[in-house]
């Protein structure tokens, strides 16, 4: 059964007694058959499965519309539970980011701009960040992403 937690609290105390290792597969929702994949992997190699489902407004730019990013929780949570994750969390900004904007960022250097960064330049600030984030809030032993995340 996949138990879904809103507040930080509420991630605290559902994964207080969970058995180690903790695999974390970080999301922003929207799933497909690759996050199937990574949650089923995940599952494979590690006692207890959490998935994050934040929608990070640090990887928008101020022309991109985060208002209309797909947001599909009950499916997503449907989906967790197929494929074996134990608990989901579906954070609030104020969970992730309390105080608003955070001060400290992680910086890619010059690889930020390459790439996708060169048309979205806070795109991959705002991606390490967030990663950053949630796994010192979540602290998993592995975390596992897709092809296009690293």
């Amino acid at each position: 059964m996949t138990t879904l937690v809103h507040s930080r609290a509420e991630f605290v105390g559902a994964r207080d007694g969970r058995t180690a290792p903790v695999g974390l597969v970080p999301t922003m929702g929207a799933l497909h058959a690759g996050h199937v994949a990574l949650i089923e992997q995940a599952r494979a190699v590690c006692e207890s499965v959490l998935v994050t489902i934040f929608v990070n407004p640090l990887q928008f730019g101020p022309a991109e519309d985060l208002a209309v990013y797909p947001r599909t929780l009950a499916d997503d949570v449907a989906i967790c539970e197929r494929a074996g994750a134990d608990i989901v969390w579906a954070p609030a900004v104020a969970d992730v980011y309390p105080g608003g904007a955070p001060q400290v960022r992680v910086d890619p250097g010059p690889l930020g701009t390459d790439l996708e960064g060169a048309v979205r330049p806070t795109h991959f600030t705002g991606v390490l960040t967030v990663v950053a984030k949630l796994i010192n809030l979540t602290r998993p032993a592995l975390a596992f992403f897709g092809e296009k995340d690293y």
